[in-house]
């Protein structure tokens, strides 16, 4: 029997803290010009190819209160001027992993301190 389960991904979910400070930092760095939040806790992002959901994730928290952040680059997002993007990166302050990488990748935190990817395409 064929599997039911489609081979594609359809959106991604980030873990945050605050979903207007996050909303904000990621519209601005990856130029999201439209999303809507949801339900207090959700901000669903207009994004071109696979979508992106930020999530304070209340059901997922710990007894303490808090949410895991993803502590490796699961997520990566594209470009077409690898260099651009990471100088943009920097100039805006945002915490650089690592340098870019075979001159094709680096990585980065967001203000939650997850780490994700920019790769060129």
């Amino acid at each position: 029997m064929k599997s039911p389960i489609k081979n594609k991904i359809n959106l991604v979910f980030i873990p945050v803290r605050d979903i207007e400070k996050s909303k904000d930092w990621y519209s601005k760095m990856l130029g999201i010009e439209d999303g809507e939040v949801m339900f207090e806790h959700l901000f669903v992002a207009k994004m071109d190819g696979t979508g992106m959901i930020l999530d304070t994730m209340p059901m997922w928290r710990d007894e303490n209160g808090e949410v895991a952040t993803l502590n490796v680059p699961v997520i990566q997002f594209g470009t077409d001027d690898i260099h651009a993007s990471y100088q943009f990166m920097k100039n805006n302050g945002v915490e650089l992993v690592t340098e870019i990488e075979h001159n094709h990748f680096f990585v980065f935190k967001d203000p939650d301190g997850n780490k994700l990817m920019v790769c060129q395409d």
